[in-house]
Formats: C-alpha cells, sequence, structure tokens
C-alpha cells in the first residue's frame, strides 16, 4: 500500500500552490450502506487529480456532495477558500459557476441547437459576466476549443457520441470555471475518441490551468491525464500516489485496479 510517507511526498511536491478543493473525513450512508467513511482529498490549484474507485464504490456520491446537491452525514468540504456548508443558496449558485461539470451522459438538451445549449449557462449566470448583448463571440470561442465551430447550428441528434462529449465540454468551459469535474469522461466511446478526449481534456487544462477532479475506470485515461491519483477503497482514500507508484504497487487492493 502507499504509506503516508508517500502522500506527504505528494504533498509537499504541491507545496507551491493552494489546495483549491479540500474534503475531510466525508461521510455518507444509506441506511446500513455505509458508502464514504472518513474520506479526505485536496486538490491543488492547476492539478489533474484522478479518483478511481469500483462501481458503488462511493465516487459518485462524493461528486454530488462536492456540490451540493447531496448532503455529507459529516464532514468538510471546502472550495475555493469556502466553507460549502455555511453557504446559503445564492452563494452556492454562484460558487457554482466556478466549477465545471462534464456529465457522463453529456446532457445536452435536444430541443435546442448547439449554439443554444451553449447560450443557456450565459443566460442563467448573468451575474458573473453581466448582461451579454451578443453570445455569439463567446460560444464561437468555446467551440473552437473543442474544434467543433461548423456544429453551431446542429441538433444534438444529429452529433455522433463524441461529439455530444465535446459540445458538453465547450457549454462548460464557456463559463470560464476554475474547477472541471469530469465524470467518466470516456465512458461509451471508441478507442479512437476516447483518445481525442483525453487530449482535449490535457490541452484544455494547459490553455486555462484549471483544476480538474476526474473519476474514471478507464485506467489509459487514469494513465495519461493523472498527475495524482487517489483510489477509493471501502469508502476512503485507500491509496494515493502517481500512476507509476500506484501501478507497481504489491498491494492486492491496488493491483485489482491495473489488471486489464
Amino acid at each position: 500500500m502507499i504509506t503516508k510517507a508517500h502522500i506527504d511526498v505528494k504533498q509537499d511536491a504541491k507545496s507551491n500552490n493552494q489546495p483549491i478543493i479540500k474534503i475531510r473525513n466525508l461521510r455518507k450512508a444509506f441506511g446500513d450502506n455505509v458508502v464514504l467513511n472518513g474520506f479526505n482529498l485536496e486538490l491543488y490549484e492547476g492539478e489533474n487529480l484522478v479518483i478511481m474507485g469500483k462501481s458503488g464504490s462511493g465516487k459518485s456520491v462524493m461528486i454530488k456532495c462536492l456540490i451540493g446537491l447531496m448532503q455529507a452525514d459529516s464532514g468538510y468540504i471546502e472550495i475555493m477558500g469556502k466553507d460549502l456548508l455555511s453557504l446559503n443558496q445564492v452563494e452556492l449558485d454562484k460558487l457554482r459557476t466556478e466549477i465545471g461539470f462534464l456529465f457522463q451522459g453529456s446532457a445536452l438538451y435536444d430541443s435546442m441547437t448547439v449554439r443554444e445549449n451553449l447560450e443557456f449557462p450565459l443566460r442563467r449566470h448573468k451575474h458573473k459576466f453581466g448582461p451579454i448583448e451578443d453570445t455569439t463571440p463567446l460560444v464561437e470561442e468555446a467551440l473552437k476549443n473543442v474544434g467543433l465551430l461548423d456544429a453551431i447550428d446542429l441538433m444534438p441528434a444529429e452529433l455522433s457520441g463524441g461529439m455530444k462529449r465535446r459540445i458538453a465540454l465547450a457549454r462548460t468551459l464557456i463559463l470560464k470555471p476554475k474547477i472541471i469535474l469530469y465524470d467518466e469522461p470516456t465512458s461509451g466511446l471508441d478507442p479512437i475518441t476516447s483518445k481525442e478526449i483525453i487530449e482535449l481534456m490535457r490541452n484544455i487544462q494547459r490553455e486555462y490551468r484549471t483544476s480538474s477532479l476526474i473519476i474514471t475506470h478507464d485506467v489509459d485515461c487514469a494513465r495519461v491525464v493523472a498527475e495524482r491519483m487517489i483510489l477509493l477503497v471501502d469508502g476512503i482514500n485507500y491509496a494515493e500516489g502517481t500512476y507509476n507508484e500506484l501501478a507497481s504497487s504489491e498491494d492486492e487492493k491496488i493491483k485489482a485496479f491495473f489488471k486489464q
């Protein structure tokens, strides 16, 4: 198992940056089913952090608690210096404009064109940018960033799965978030499209210096994008380290993640 010494070394390596997300002793149960049992996490500015866990291990529950969609039983969550549990609804909505979320199913509005899908968050969060008379420059910039400017007037039904994932990412980027949460970004995609999405994620981090929390079961995705990884086992952050450190571990619970 990766020891506390390994974790301390990782924290020392990030000492020049401040944690943009802190999770301490997070607990969540559904009846007798304990999903999170004292989970801890720190995400640093400009970092790609991958969370891996088996199905039902609590990855999605952790994310929902992190963005305030689910109430944890106990624990502490801090985002950009703000105690999540102390925020009122207005403050929480404002904080969420700094957090982009790429849903596993893309979650585009089927009745809206690509342009309208991207305009929607701009209309909903007017307090961030103020009134915008012409949204076209922002929409086109976001689409150029994902290589799909030509799709601006298409409907979601006219897009492939990979294109939908890119458009969803463009909709996330249009609010210029400081943090992006990726929920299984390559799930359901063919290997070639998965590689394109992975490269796009890396380009976005380099260009925007976003802090990214990536939930995935895709070992290839983790190998390419992760600067650091946390393995979620038995409701806790069981092991932490680089991909190579974890992949070379002799701990059976860790080895299970890297068996092909």
